[in-house]
């Protein structure tokens, strides 16, 4: 059976803050709506379910990530997901430069965990903490076009 990766969901605390975020960082908004009803109370299993949603797509075209800013129910708030958390606790992005883009980040008050890290001579790269407590992972190859 094919499959496909279609996008990953991410909920957020402000729709529009992390919008600008993630577009700073170079992704495009495909589109916003405002969904709610029976489809989606049964899609996503929340009895009067009702959010803010956008679609935002990497340069590239082959990365989309929805966000989703919760009206009812209520968002339900956590402490930060820490990096060896069980489940899915960060999304990760190729950068031409992650200096700039953690100048990018750090307008947005986003910060690396502890620093920025070399893999092997092959990668440079970091998490940070973006928008709502999302963890964010950056990571510019070292090697390029060799």
């Amino acid at each position: 059976m094919p499959i496909k990766l279609e996008n990953i969901g991410i909920a957020v605390r402000d729709l529009d803050a992390a919008i600008a975020f993630f577009t700073d960082l170079g992704l495009t908004v495909l589109g916003r709506d405002t969904v709610s009803g029976e489809w989606t109370d049964t899609a996503v299993g929340l009895d009067g379910n009702h959010a803010n949603i956008a679609m935002l797509q990497t340069p590239d075209g082959n990365g989309v990530i929805e966000l989703f800013e919760y009206i009812h129910p209520a968002a339900i708030e956590a402490g930060p997901t820490p990096p060896n958390q069980i489940g899915m606790h960060r999304v990760a992005f190729s950068v031409d430069d992650i200096d700039e883009a953690l100048r990018i980040a750090a307008r947005h008050g986003c910060h690396p965990l502890r620093g920025v890290a070399t893999y092997q001579d092959v990668y440079r790269l970091t998490y940070v903490r973006g928008p709502s407590g999302i963890i964010v992972m950056l990571a510019e190859e070292l090697k390029k076009g060799e």
